[in-house]
């Protein structure tokens, strides 16, 4: 469901009578998933989880300072051995946020309100297709470090942060499949910084400006390399009640990276990499509010030794936009070419329809597909990765209490994920999951 940060007092402050200054919140989710075919070279076929989130979230507000934390309990149960299933379901007994803000008030500007906040925090920006707060994902990503937003009354936000990315712990197999908690880290081996703008331009029309920055300093560990990432972008978009909607965001990406781990013998290397999504849709009024869209995602590949092109997401969050993460998640902002269409609607109060299709082709046909490990270094698999469709429905059972989340989705492969010398089963990939979250 809603991936926003909690900040809404629940039905916990009204129980235990807190003061208005406490804000207090939390939730419970349970999800079952399945999957049936595979598109990673070395996971099970036919894997299963039964993913349980719990998240306590409170804040105290003195007026000028805020005081806030969030406990967040993330497990895994019911998966196969060789299951896919790591540290983006598993982290268990964490703290995803803790915090001192202190409010500015108006110091930056007449209309404004502004804010710094410091200490362990989740983020959110723009269209958080670079920096989010996960919504689908079990586990979330956490930084610690300091933040200033400034906003105004039209829609206008300025966001300037440096912060440490929390390494999500454990990463060992037989750890994740125990669910032992182990506390994250962070430290200025990993650093993302940046700034960030949004302005209205007239006619409902919003542009967006940013540039992030990410160092990293590698370590004997297979989930750590070396990267020194440059990612400037702009986004103008438009999206009324009715009518005429549309997106466009481009990015770039600059700098040195290593293709892999320091232990894989790997050099250093220049870093030039390109991604564009573009969306024209219209938002029809009516009972039902149906929006129909066409869109377009183009992320570069590798495509040449001695240079990487892969576009690299950094820390943003992928279901609003490639389908399901978890056991599915095939699409990713990398070596991808996809278009697509997608059409939303509300048939009656409370219950949200969502279905959509993409094609997808490789960038390179000599780099891995996505987010898969799958690749051919001769090219002749060919660039065709198949096609997606997918199916949501969600339903608030009770209104910001008890809300129900059901989605499919399948990939049809195309020749390359059938034919690439590491290809899995060349069967088509059938996912499904029904979720069930309680707010307090």
């Amino acid at each position: 469901m809603a991936h926003a940060q909690i900040t809404d007092d629940g039905l916990l402050h009204d129980a235990i009578g807190a003061p208005d200054a406490l804000h207090l919140s939390g939730s419970v989710r349970t999800r079952f998933e399945a999957i049936d075919g595979q598109y990673r070279e070395d996971s099970v076929n036919r894997d299963q989880v039964l993913a349980l989130r719990t998240t306590l979230f409170a804040e105290y507000d003195t007026g000028p300072v805020r005081l806030g934390a969030e406990f967040h309990d993330a497990r895994a149960y019911l998966q196969r051995r060789g299951s896919s299933v790591g540290t983006d379901v598993v982290n268990a007994l964490e703290f995803s946020q803790y915090y001192l803000q202190g409010d500015l008030g108006q110091a930056l500007g007449a209309g404004s309100e502004t804010h710094i906040k410091a200490g362990r925090m989740t983020m959110q920006i723009g269209s958080e297709r670079l920096v989010a707060r996960q919504g689908f994902r079990t586990s979330v990503t956490s930084f610690t470090g300091v933040r200033l937003i400034r906003e105004g009354d039209d829609g206008r936000q300025f966001v300037a942060f440096w912060t440490m990315p929390t390494v999500r712990l454990p990463t060992g197999t037989r750890a994740i499949r125990r669910n032992r908690p182990q506390w994250d880290r962070e430290n200025t081996d990993l650093q993302l910084f940046g700034a960030f703008n949004r302005t209205p331009v007239g006619r409902g029309v919003m542009l967006e400006g940013y540039a992030y920055g990410l160092i990293e300093r590698g370590e004997s560990q297979a989930d750590r390399s070396d990267r020194r990432l440059f990612t400037p972008g702009f986004r103008v978009f438009r999206k009324p009640d009715t009518g005429l909607a549309f997106e466009l965001e481009g990015m770039a990406q600059f700098g040195e990276g290593r293709d892999g781990s320091p232990d894989s013998g790997k050099p250093v290397v220049p870093v030039s990499a390109y991604g564009a999504h573009g969306d024209v849709g219209y938002q029809f009024g009516g009972g039902w509010k149906p929006r129909l869209s066409v869109f377009l995602d183009y992320y570069t590949g590798n495509r040449r030794e001695g240079r990487i092109g892969r576009f690299d997401t950094l820390y943003g969050a992928r279901r609003f936009e490639f389908g399901p993460t978890e056991l599915f998640g095939a699409a990713d902002r990398s070596n991808m070419v996809s278009p697509g269409t997608r059409l939303t609607a509300s048939p009656v109060q409370g219950v949200s329809l969502m279905t959509d299709y993409r094609l997808l082709r490789l960038d390179s046909a000599t780099d891995r597909f996505s987010n898969s490990d799958v690749r051919d270094g001769t090219g002749r698999s060919g660039r065709n990765a198949g096609h997606q469709v997918q199916v949501q429905v969600e339903y608030d059972v009770i209104p910001k209490v008890v809300a129900l989340d059901l989605g499919f989705a399948r990939l049809f492969k195309g020749r390359f994920l059938r034919d690439a010398p590491n290809a899995p089963d060349p069967r088509d990939v059938n996912y499904g999951y029904a979720s069930m979250m309680f707010s307090f």
